[in-house]
């Protein structure tokens, strides 16, 4: 319906194929419209069941269409907003990480600055993050505080950030864990251990109570 040329640049296809199940909410009811003798009739129901679906399949696609407008909600779409801003596509990654590549890019367009490299990291970390300056070292830091542990899309900020800074300034992160004297006190974390991992543990989230490493 879209094309065959979608099916070049996405895996998930069988999206484009919509089932009754998915049309159902978008079908109008045509037998309303007319009087209930008619309503009986063989000829006016099938009526209603073709071009009732049809309708409702138009409906379904103009809604999706307009999705893939919004990088918040594009699906097969997002392959052009990648392609709009030179993105490579890879089918690998799943539509949240790919929409963070997208909107890491939007923020870091333009001329290089710290605020720039602190909206990127934010937009792939989904938390608060500081950027500390080392003019001495011609070097930055970029702090993760608003969420613990690594960020699960870094590598891909890495290579985001790459393009962005200028070439002669090296950086490093920092990673935020939960302090050990924190968890070691909470029993009800020490009664499930043995079903975590230590990596597990130490992101363990509690407002006020985290420790930088």
């Amino acid at each position: 319906m879209y094309g065959t040329e979608h099916y070049g640049i996405n895996e998930y296809a069988s999206e484009l194929e919509m089932t009754a199940g998915e049309v159902k909410p978008y079908k109008p009811d045509l037998l309303s419209y007319i009087t209930p003798m008619l309503r009986a009739s063989q000829v006016f129901k099938s009526w209603d069941a073709a071009s009732g679906y049809e309708i409702g399949l138009l409906k379904l696609n103009s809604n999706e269409l307009l999705e893939q407008f919004f990088i918040a909600t594009a699906t097969w779409g997002i392959a052009y907003w990648e392609k709009q801003y030179g993105i490579p596509t890879d089918l690998n990654k799943s539509y949240e990480d790919r929409r963070e590549v997208i909107k890491a890019k939007i923020r870091g367009s333009g001329t290089t600055t710290t605020q720039m490299i602190k909206n990127t990291a934010e937009a792939f970390s989904g938390g608060d993050v500081n950027i500390i300056e080392h003019p001495e070292s011609y070097s930055f830091t970029v702090q993760f505080v608003g969420v613990l542990g690594i960020p699960k899309n870094l590598e891909a900020f890495k290579e985001m950030l790459e393009t962005i800074k200028p070439a002669h300034l090296g950086y490093e992160f920092k990673y935020t864990y939960t302090v050990w004297d924190f968890i070691k006190n909470k029993p009800e974390i020490w009664d499930n251990v043995k079903i975590n991992t230590w990596d597990n543990l130490k992101i363990f989230s509690d407002k006020n109570k985290l420790l930088e490493t």
